[in-house]
């Protein structure tokens, strides 16, 4: 069983910002997207941002040029950047490490909570 291990989350004033961070064991983000998905409670997952391994970020468009995805290849590890938060922004952030070449394989954060709130 592979683990990501996220931190980062938690509660943050409207307007204000928060990094979240993962990291991926081994090598297992070689070759693959790594990224971030949110979940509201009772509604599937979606996607926040994406970077492949080659460094091409894609962003949903609620981001709105709010939130910043970045990785270190060196290291296996992920940020997202999120500024001016919205309180529609809360949610349950997931990292994910994708990778579409054989062996292909999806994996998951534990998830972590971001609440913005006054």
């Amino acid at each position: 069983q592979v683990h990501l291990v996220e931190s980062g989350g938690g509660l943050v004033q409207p307007g204000g910002s928060l990094t979240l961070f993962c990291a991926a064991p081994g090598g297992i983000a070689r070759s693959a997207t790594m990224g971030w998905y949110r979940q509201f409670p009772g509604q599937e997952r979606e996607l926040v941002a994406s970077v492949t391994s080659g460094g091409i970020t894609r962003y949903a468009d609620f981001v709105e040029g709010r939130f910043t995805i970045s990785r270190d290849n060196a290291k296996n590890t992920v940020e997202l950047q999120m500024n001016t938060l919205k309180p529609e922004d809360t949610a349950v952030y997931y990292c994910y490490v994708h990778r579409f070449v054989t062996p292909t394989y999806k994996y998951w954060g534990q998830g972590t909570q971001v609440t913005v709130s006054s």
